[in-house]
């Protein structure tokens, strides 16, 4: 399981790089590597909402298992 929660991590970090790179510089990470125009970019940004969306998952569990 620690594994599978670095992985999701991972992605989460990776989306906020690439959200700081935006904000900041007006410049798509993702778009960038993979065109704009493709499937590719779709895919990452499926595969990092979905990782962000875990990780509040796992940091409520983190505090209920400290309450407990």
């Amino acid at each position: 399981m620690e594994t599978f929660q670095k992985a999701t991590l991972i992605f989460t970090v990776i989306g906020a790089i690439n959200w700081g790179l935006i904000g900041f510089f007006e410049f798509n990470l993702v778009d960038s590597l993979f065109g704009a125009e493709t499937i590719i970019p779709k895919i990452v940004y499926a595969i990092v909402g979905i990782c962000g969306l875990i990780n509040i998952g796992i940091f409520f569990n983190h505090f209920e298992a400290k309450d407990k």
